[in-house]
């Protein structure tokens, strides 16, 4: 398999995360001048609705000079989002009880008419 010239023979150490959909792989490469370089790529997995399935796959190459204000950002990124938001994920798709929607359903709500709550409300017993 070759990759931008590249050879699974220059892949000198690799890692892989696995995260839902997403499968993330970390790998040392080497140049030709014999220098290694990091190479993170982001796979998704796609399913269509006859079962099939593709992979949409992004790279970023990341070379020597750049790996301390890279780890410095991305630690700095990181920081702020767990400091704003904490640990736990807030995704709908996340949470426990979590039930995907038909199209129709997401559809009948997103025309549905909102009427506010306070005119439900204002109701006295007396009334009644």
């Amino acid at each position: 398999m070759s990759d931008k010239g590249f050879d699974d023979k220059d892949e000198i150490f690799s890692k892989v995360l696995r995260a839902g959909r997403r499968t993330y792989f970390f790998d040392v490469r080497s140049t030709r001048a014999g220098d290694y370089y990091l190479t993170v790529t982001e796979s998704k997995k796609f399913t269509h609705d006859d079962g099939s399935y593709h992979y949409k796959k992004h790279k970023i190459y990341l070379y020597k000079e750049d790996f301390e204000a890279f780890r410095e950002i991305l630690g700095e990124m990181t920081d702020f989002i767990i400091d704003e938001k904490g640990e736990e994920v807030i995704s709908e798709r996340h949470q426990k009880d979590f039930k995907k929607q038909s199209d129709d359903e997401e559809n009948y709500e997103e025309h549905e008419e909102k009427v506010p709550t306070e005119k439900f409300t204002d109701i006295s017993f007396e009334d009644i």
